[in-house]
């Protein structure tokens, strides 16, 4: 039943997965091992991904030397990014030992480290980007040389990435599943 005092409660929050940096799967953590994920996991994993970088690097005031604007372009970075990820949700788990942020926040100095080693070894900065370099050992031909591409819009470059790695999954499974009926076609 509605009262006079209804009008004066504020509305329910929609999406508050995305805004407050909560998982948007709906499902355990687990790691990620982003080599076999496929093109539809792929997408909800860097969206989720994306979002809680997002949430960390602006609850901790983390500068662009630990957490730049392009790490997804960066191996390196997702990986390290990712594991800690899985780490915090582990350590905010309802479930948890109350002591267990504790220890998140302990590896997260440790990691905070780590990133920045990745970033300084990688050459991302905040308004550019180029791929991390290459070392050829002896024997492989040598890397390809590297150049800084300056990136405008950085929301626009994760969609695209995130688009053309689905895409890519899409094709490398498609290439899959047809050799796959090619091979029961020979049976």
């Amino acid at each position: 039943m509605a009262t006079a005092d209804d009008s004066a409660l504020p509305e329910p929050i929609e999406d508050t997965e995305e805004e407050f940096g909560l998982p948007l799967l709906q499902e355990p953590p687990h790691p990620i091992n982003w080599n076999l994920l496929t093109a539809d996991e792929a997408e909800s994993a860097w969206l989720e991904l994306n979002s809680w970088v997002d949430w960390l690097r602006h609850t901790y005031g983390l500068p662009a030397t630990v957490i730049p604007p392009f790490w997804h372009r960066h191996p390196e970075l997702i990986w390290e990014l990712s594991a800690l990820h899985l780490h915090w949700l582990g350590a905010y788990d309802p479930e948890q030992n109350g002591s267990a942020p504790n220890g998140w926040h302990r590896d997260f100095a440790d990691a905070r480290q780590r990133l920045r080693d990745w970033v300084a070894a990688s050459g991302t900065r905040l308004d550019r980007d180029r791929p991390t370099r290459q070392t050829s050992w002896p024997g492989e031909e040598p890397a390809p040389p590297v150049a800084d591409v300056v990136i405008a819009n950085r929301d626009e470059d994760f969609v695209q990435f995130v688009i053309d790695d689905v895409n890519a999954r899409r094709r490398e499974e498609e290439a899959f599943f047809q050799l796959l009926a090619g091979h029961e076609d020979e049976s």
